[in-house]
């Protein structure tokens, strides 16, 4: 990608400060200013053939107080999130609740005459005791016995499992999992579609290690391959899911004395994962399924016995932006193309996003949208536009939801400084850098707000480096000098 660096000169001072970066420190006085600074630290030599895009603009104005490459449309990572969950509280509203139903063809007495349905409707917050819940309600209506199947649908979306540009090597990965109307998530982190591998060490070396599922499904079959060292040995664990199925091989070494390791792995078919889970609740809660479990939809005529509603959109927020949760993303996609256009697709959601995109003054067609959770290596976006989406937006409604989802610089509370709880600590951005941040092969980002004194808003996106960490410490320099900014020069 190529593009001319663009450098708007400012009068912009900030206060007599030390700024490290990379082993140096760059002297910052009354007669630096913030171009200079950023300027130094986008020309260090471990940016070479790396591009870097830099917007930041004034919070109150929208002035555009320092740019290069701002109109050079690069790769945001997961900073698609931001367009994600802006569109989706403009188009939900932050009170927005998803549900999960169960219907019945007939109820005959203490039992259903006919099929169980369990109808998803997206809600990727769905727990085990939820499931349970749902059942006790069943039993508390008398219901013990269903005649027929116990039937999964998931017709409130399409088949279209995962974005177009997933790769293939991300499939088995958390963050790879499959969007489904019907999901399951095995704690309350709701990486929904996935289950938790727990690998123990066994007390007797040589033996194979000891693995867990959580939650405990029938759909989810082990090969356990996972061997006990002796103590303190370099020890690995790999675990792989084969393609097309629900079995997860488990390879490797642990060694004696190991912590035990947790390891998340999406499932194939959500669907299914979640009515087994289900149909265990039933069991356990006594009532009898007759038929088998499978996957179906429906039927207009049937009954509504009991339902579930998540929690509002503004709290699912907290975890899809503060831990990056590209399955919330896709969902929010999704759901916007279900409830806007009435098809539960991908596309269908991207056009409504990319509506709310050009309702906030923003050309979608200059830019390149493919997933609402940035995995895909193809989506582009200029930082001008993403800072200038950042401005808009502090006069909506809902925007101290979204401010409040964004993690926040050094704060160690995991749902409160999400994935910048370990970065910038003891520094000036500490607890005044509230950003996303966003993370691929060659690409980070960081965008979001400075909240002092002086608010800016600003887009950092680095593209076609080889050490994201170096990458990182690129980011938070700049994001230290923004945190120190006095606001501009007064003439006179």
């Amino acid at each position: 990608m190529t593009g001319a660096a663009i450098l708007t000169t400012c009068l912009l001072l900030i206060p007599v400060t030390s700024v490290k970066h990379f082993g140096r420190s760059v002297r910052a006085d009354d007669q630096n200013t913030i171009a200079e600074q950023i300027h130094t630290i986008i020309n260090d030599k471990r940016l070479e053939g790396a591009v870097a895009g830099v917007s930041i603009r004034s919070a109150l104005t929208g002035e555009l107080l320092f740019q290069h490459n701002g109109n050079t449309r690069l790769t945001p990572a997961s900073n698609m999130k931001l367009l994600t969950a802006a569109a989706a509280l403009e188009t939900l509203g932050s009170n927005y609740r998803f549900k999960t139903e169960v219907f019945a063809d007939y109820r005959e007495g203490d039992h259903i005459r006919g099929n169980l349905y369990l109808k998803g409707r997206g809600d990727p917050t769905l727990l085990p005791k939820d499931f349970d819940s749902l059942a006790n309600q069943l039993k508390n209506q008398g219901i013990t016995r269903v005649d027929g199947d116990l039937i999964g649908d998931e017709s409130w979306y399409d088949s279209e499992y995962l974005s177009e540009d997933m790769i293939w090597s991300d499939e088995d990965e958390y963050y790879g999992a499959q969007v489904s109307a019907l999901t399951a998530s095995p704690n309350k982190d709701y990486d929904a579609g996935t289950v938790m591998i727990k690998v123990s060490p066994n007390p007797n070396e040589g033996s194979l290690s000891n693995v867990k599922v959580t939650p405990e499904t029938d759909t989810i079959s082990i090969i356990n391959n996972a061997k006990t060292v002796r103590e303190n040995e370099e020890a690995e664990i790999r675990i792989n899911r084969k393609h097309g199925t629900n079995i997860i091989v488990v390879d490797g070494t642990i060694s004696k004395n190991a912590v035990p390791e947790k390891i998340w792995v999406a499932v194939w078919s959500p669907a299914n994962y979640a009515l087994n889970l289900f149909g265990q609740s039933l069991k356990k809660h006594g009532i009898e399924i007759k038929g088998e479990e499978i996957l179906g939809e429906t039927p207009n005529q049937a009954r509504r016995l009991v339902e579930k509603k998540s929690m509002p959109l503004s709290d699912l927020l907290i975890p899809f932006m503060k831990l990056s949760n590209n399955g919330h993303a896709e969902v929010l996609v999704k759901e916007m193309g279900k409830v806007v256009k009435e098809e539960g697709s991908f596309q269908a959601g991207l056009d409504v996003l990319r509506s709310v995109l050009r309702d906030e003054g923003l050309n979608p067609d200059d830019m390149c949208l493919r997933d609402g959770s940035g995995i895909s290596q193809i989506s582009l976006i200029k930082p001008n536009q993403l800072s200038f989406l950042l401005y808009r937006i502090q006069d909506k409604p809902w925007y101290d939801v979204y401010l409040n989802s964004l993690p926040i610089a050094g704060v160690p509370e995991r749902m409160l400084g999400g994935t910048l709880r370990k970065r910038m600590s003891n520094t000036a951005a500490e607890r005044v850098i509230y950003a996303k941040t966003g993370s691929l092969m060659g690409v980070t980002s960081l965008s979001g707000y400075v909240r002092s004194k002086h608010p800016l808003v600003f887009s950092i996106i680095l593209n076609q480096f080889i050490d994201e960490e170096e990458m990182e410490e690129v980011e938070d320099q700049i994001a230290i000098v923004l945190a120190k900014y006095k606001g501009a020069k007064q003439k006179g």
